[in-house]
């Protein structure tokens, strides 16, 4: 769904419908397995499909109940080392952006006026790299060496007003 929304153009005009409605069906998925069987974990459900739960989690962004569900039951998973610590890092850092709080693991990016990333704003900015390479992310300046361009909004202001429409609606703020 992501390659033929940039292919048309619109993945970054908003939350497209289209992005919307896979990531609703993915997490009903989900939420299915984890009320049948717990969190799909590495032992569990095999390496591929642990990593793909973490994905869908992160993805399920317009369901702030579920997300933070799937952060508990992520740290619970990690702590007994049945997923990599950087699932649930990613998980709390795109819930705390979406709270409004600074993110700690620096995972989540936004877009300047030339399209380049750079991370939301981060909690103890000089610790960041410690914490990342705790649970087995990458630097961050390589991690933003590597990302690329992709084409900021046409109206910037717009744009914003929509993104904050967005997470009152979801229920992300109040």
């Amino acid at each position: 769904m992501r390659s033929a929304l940039i292919a048309e153009g619109v993945l970054f005009g908003g939350y497209h419908p289209r992005m919307e409605a896979v990531h609703r069906h993915n997490a009903t998925r989900l939420a299915q397995i984890i009320e049948e069987h717990g969190w799909p974990s590495e032992t569990l459900a095999g390496v591929e499909a642990a990593g793909a739960a973490g994905m869908i989690a992160q993805h399920a962004i317009g369901e702030p109940a579920f997300q933070r569900a799937c952060l508990v039951a992520l740290e619970r998973a990690a702590a007994r080392g049945d997923v990599p610590a950087w699932q649930p890092a990613m998980l709390e850092d795109r819930i705390r952006v979406f709270e409004g709080r600074l993110q700690r693991y620096g995972t989540q990016l936004e877009i300047d006026d030339e399209g380049r990333l750079y991370p939301h704003p981060i909690e103890d900015p000089d610790g960041v790299e410690a914490r990342r390479q705790a649970v087995g992310l990458e630097p961050l300046t390589e991690k933003l060496a590597r990302v690329e361009r992709v084409p900021p909004p046409a109206d910037r202001a717009e744009y914003q007003r929509g993104y904050e429409r967005w997470l009152r609606e979801v229920g992300w703020r109040t």
